[in-house]
């Protein structure tokens, strides 16, 4: 699959993901990860040896090859701004490489489908918040 010049510029710029796995037994976990996006796939991971026996790497070398991502931020609260970017893809087995945490095992994930918004970081709803912040009093 192929990202857009502006899903790039928004993975090249977010260290922080949240990686979704299976365990044998179908149990989901959600984990933060650190991410690295290298055009056209992301590694995932850290550093030491200790990631060998993390959940998340024990679950893809069980056979669980299908991982899910979450890249997002919040840009504001006041008014809400999200953004982000959701990712389905294939995990390989753990390379020993120089990451951005460091030596150590990552994993790479390369995207089979992604779903991006707001990267643009727009406001959301801004009729809302133009009528939230009026107060009426009787």
């Amino acid at each position: 699959m192929t990202f857009t010049e502006e899903e790039i510029t928004y993975l090249r710029a977010q260290p922080l993901a949240r990686l979704a796995t299976v365990d044998p037994d179908g149990q989901p976990d959600v984990v933060p990860v650190a991410i690295e996006f290298e055009n056209p796939g992301l590694w995932i991971c850290g550093a030491g040896e200790q990631v060998l026996r993390t959940r998340k790497v024990r679950n893809v070398l069980a056979g669980n090859r299908k991982v899910s991502l979450v890249v997002d931020d919040l840009v504001s609260i006041d008014p809400f701004v999200a953004r982000g970017i959701r990712i389905y893809g294939t995990a390989g087995d753990p390379v020993e490489r120089i990451g951005m945490v460091g030596p150590g095992f990552y994993l790479p994930v390369s995207p089979t489908v992604s779903w991006s918004w707001n990267l643009a970081g727009e406001p959301a709803g801004q009729e809302w918040y133009a009528t939230r912040k009026t107060v009426h009093r009787g």
